[in-house]
């Protein structure tokens, strides 16, 4: 098993080249990868940028040019629904592109010549994030997140959702927009710039990958506020024990050969 983790801001994987033993950089495609040793697993980390091209250019080189067998996209979100709070954890259970229209040629949201609009992450990797995420919140949550920040963002008791997440090249900032998607889209759990378009290059490649995202806004109006700090203070940490959780998980059980699944 060789690890890809791949998130959109440097803010959003701190921590973890730092943890790397044995770290070698590469220069791609105006990205650095670092590969190393990531508590014993085989990994390369890598920033994406912003946006779904960035994501799926940056998803494409780390099957093909580094070799990862697994893709892991950890990052912040902005809520798909009221019952997700800032501070809550998403991992998808679907992607899917929400700005993509070609009809009348095709139905909204269908990726033209593939007959699908939502991709299905691996459902075991998906499950162990899953199971990282409420031990994280159960054993590490208190002790990695300070008291003034879990004040300041109102952090009282997160929890873990698992649903549809929806991708698309802006930042969503409208409840107006939100509401619509919400209407169009049922499930939908959370918003934001890259996970789908991961998902389809990894479907496509026939390589199992994994999202987990960080609620950090509520995709309304009051989207951008401390936005940054959130990340930094919050974001961040839960990126780095959520994976250190999955990858001692891998260590100890690691996964069998699935299938990737095509979607609907």
């Amino acid at each position: 098993m060789r690890l890809g983790i791949i998130s959109a801001l440097a803010e959003e994987q701190l921590g973890l080249v730092e943890a790397m033993r044995g770290p070698s950089k590469l220069i791609h495609g105006m990205r650095d990868y670092w590969a190393g040793t990531l508590w014993e697993i085989d990994a390369v980390c890598v920033l994406s940028r912003i946006g779904k091209v960035a994501a799926a250019m940056t998803a494409t080189t780390l099957v093909e040019k580094f070799g990862v067998t697994h893709i892991l996209f950890t990052g912040v979100a902005g809520a798909g629904d009221k019952t997700v709070q800032v501070g809550d954890i998403v991992v998808a259970e679907a992607l899917v592109q929400h700005d993509m229209d070609a009809s009348p040629l095709f139905p909204r949201f269908e990726v033209p010549l593939t007959g699908l609009t939502h991709f299905q992450p691996d459902q075991q990797l998906s499950l162990r994030l899953s199971r990282a995420a409420h031990e994280f919140l159960e054993r590490d949550f208190l002790d990695a997140i300070s008291e003034g920040e879990r004040q300041a963002f109102r952090l009282a008791q997160p929890r873990v959702h698992r649903g549809l997440v929806a991708s698309g090249d802006q930042f969503m900032n409208d409840r107006v927009r939100l509401e619509a998607l919400n209407a169009a889209l049922p499930g939908l759990v959370a918003v934001e710039m890259e996970g789908a378009a991961v998902a389809q290059v990894c479907y496509e490649l026939g390589v199992p990958c994994a999202v987990i995202r960080t609620v950090s806004d509520n995709a309304n109006e009051n989207a951008a506020t401390d936005f940054m700090r959130f990340v930094k203070s919050v974001a961040a940490q839960y990126a780095f024990h959520i994976t250190r959780r999955v990858c001692r998980d891998l260590l100890k059980y690691p996964l069998q050969p699935s299938r990737v699944s095509a979607g609907t």
